[in-house]
């Protein structure tokens, strides 16, 4: 049978990762749109880092970090395992959020700016109605991607029922155990869910190229 216990871990897990990446990972993807500076490589390096590491290599780093925090223990927490996996998703939620910011034109932003409006106003008046299905289609992949993700949630978490142990971890005890015919229906569960929130993520896209040159034209008629 499904491990339900541990798919509402999971999606819990997706929640606050979608949650966590969006507070953190659409700063960085506005300055990296926008920004000439010359340090822009380096943080385009330094956040895409996790895509060329193995999620072993980043939980065992993230293990070493805990154990010197002395207020917390986040070793084999959901907290910890929630640090652990926004970070790991990071480049997962930023890449889609700086290509679909990058569509903005700044003829628009600059015209805002002549015409008085704050950098707040910009962003929701003008940055956030053209790229909202873009910035959507960043959270549905990072959390579908903590879904599926088994590295840190094995290196950090652990297996903790209820607590910690996700879809992944319970697909690979489930293996081990060779009962295979949970397995082939929590795994087969897990596929249809990604199969699901990909086909949101490739509508998203679509939509965003559809509707950006009638919001562009609207909002060029409007300022």
């Amino acid at each position: 049978m499904i491990d339900w216990q541990a798919l509402l871990v999971s999606l819990k897990l997706g929640a606050v990762v979608a949650v966590g990446v969006f507070v953190i990972g659409f700063p960085i993807a506005l300055w990296l749109a926008f920004s000439r500076s010359r340090l822009k490589p380096v943080v385009e390096a330094l956040t895409s880092l996790p895509f060329v590491l193995p999620p072993t290599v980043v939980g065992f780093y993230l293990l070493l970090a805990y154990s010197k925090t002395e207020t917390f223990n986040f070793a084999f927490s959901f907290a910890g395992l929630a640090i652990g996996a926004t970070f790991f998703n990071l480049p997962i939620a930023i890449q889609p959020f700086a290509s679909t910011l990058s569509m903005v034109e700044t003829q628009m932003l600059e015209a805002a700016r002549c015409l008085g409006a704050s950098r707040w106003k910009t962003l929701w008046t003008i940055i956030v109605p053209l790229t909202w299905p873009g910035i959507i289609a960043g959270l549905a992949l990072a959390f579908a991607h903590t879904m599926g993700e088994f590295g840190v949630a094995m290196m950090i978490g652990g297996n903790l029922p209820g607590m910690t142990r996700t879809v992944s971890v319970a697909v690979y005890d489930q293996v081990q155990g060779l009962n295979f015919s949970s397995a082939h229906k929590t795994a087969g569960f897990q596929v249809a869910l990604g199969f699901l929130l990909l086909v949101a993520v490739f509508w998203l896209k679509s939509l965003q190229e559809r509707m950006a040159p009638k919001r562009r034209a609207r909002m060029t008629r409007a300022w």
